[in-house]
């Protein structure tokens, strides 16, 4: 065997080691949920046929001809028995693109299909996609609502200027997709998902309009609109369901992660929180409920956050974030969250049904100021001190 085909069966045994390595639950942590051990995902994990050329006349020294930077902000959804996510994959060159890895538990061994997902392009190709929402809709298709960035042409001189639309795409197999016309909206939009359920007979979306591309500016939450035809989708009217609130997690802005999980007791909905630190924006998940009547009907807000990033989740491209657009709720109540950390790599963290709505129906609320927070430690160190 020649040194090149050592090196090669070497790289081949290292990676697949990767691939299989098991996942633990880690023995501590709130009662809430689980986080495990390993990122699920990471750069490391995409198939050695997208960055290697195994030809050794091309390629002796062999290198990697195209590099991977990270995973993360996974869409999710169980299909034929096995556990997917839609990742966002972002390579060396800072372009995203999205790619499905499947695993048989939920929890380790993903491993990507042979090749990432060819998205076909609206009118007006995007420079960039990235963090797909998937929702199984009950019209039949599983819809992927994800960011299309672009340049802003209407400042030609600054390279960092851009625009956002939501993108919306469908499939009936997750490898060949229709693209549908973006999202129409007055503002800008990110941040965008489907609601799995017809509400009045139309398409309901939770949005988050900005009025521009980083600062939500006049955008007041998480927003809510119907709308008639998913396949020329417009936004004429819209309503803000979560606000945003000074001296708070979701400060700065908010929005919806994954659609939300239909439960006896109300929808759960699995949100992100970003406000303002020394050190840039920190962003964080936070949960909440509403009504199954009325979706729009908030009636559980536990205040403050629900996951943040802890330890080695911390570090990464950008700093302090922990964004989920992805869970997975199986039919014994099991619930999967699929977060990413520091915008590099991707976890999961398991709960339940039961404990989620407990969570959200019975922990505090957020009183807003600093006296409200002291009674209601006060309050429980009563009731704790009486037993």
């Amino acid at each position: 065997m020649s040194n090149f085909q050592e090196k090669v069966k070497a790289l081949r045994a290292h990676h697949e080691e990767l691939l299989t390595r098991k996942n633990e639950p880690l023995e501590w942590g709130n009662g809430i949920y689980e986080k495990w051990k390993n990122p699920i995902l990471t750069a490391e994990h995409t198939p050695l046929e997208w960055k290697y050329d195994f030809n050794k006349k091309d390629n002796p020294f062999l290198m990697q001809r195209i590099m991977m930077n990270a995973t993360l902000n996974s869409g999710a959804l169980k299909w034929q028995g096995k556990y997917l996510l839609v990742v966002r994959v972002e390579g060396a060159d800072r372009k995203s693109f999205f790619a499905v890895a499947e695993s048989p538990n939920g929890v380790d061994n993903f491993r990507f299909w042979d090749e990432p997902i060819t998205m076909p392009d609206d009118v007006i190709p995007a420079t960039n996609i990235y963090d797909m929402r998937i929702t199984q809709h009950e019209d039949g298709w599983i819809y992927g609502v994800f960011c299309a960035e672009r340049h802003d042409d209407s400042q030609p001189g600054n390279l960092s200027a851009a625009t956002a639309t939501a993108a919306i795409a469908r499939t009936k197999d997750l490898k060949t997709w229709e693209r549908l016309p973006d999202l129409k909206t007055k503002s800008q939009q990110r941040n965008v998902v489907l609601h799995p359920e017809f509400v009045e007979g139309k398409y309901a979306f939770y949005t988050r309009p900005q009025d521009g591309f980083i600062d939500t500016g006049s955008g007041g939450g998480i927003g809510w609109a119907l709308v008639d035809d998913i396949t020329h989708a417009e936004i004429t009217d819209e309503k803000i369901i979560y606000e945003r609130k000074y001296h708070t997690i979701t400060e700065v802005k908010n929005g919806e992660g994954p659609h939300p999980i239909k439960t006896a007791k109300g929808w759960l909905h699995l949100a992100h929180g970003v406000r303002a630190t020394a050190d840039g924006l920190r962003y964080v998940l936070y949960m909440y409920m509403t009504s199954l009547d009325d979706p729009t009907k908030v009636i559980a807000r536990p205040g403050g956050f629900f996951l943040v990033p802890e330890g080695d989740e911390y570090l990464g491209d950008v700093m302090n974030v922990a964004f989920a657009n992805g869970w997975i709720a199986d039919p014994d109540g099991r619930v999967f969250i699929y977060y990413a950390s520091a915008d590099t790599r991707m976890h999961v963290a398991t709960s339940s049904i039961d404990r989620l709505v407990d969570y959200c129906m019975n922990t505090p609320e957020d009183g807003l100021f600093t006296a409200s927070s002291v009674e209601t430690i006060k309050r429980l160190v009563a009731k704790n001190r009486n037993l």
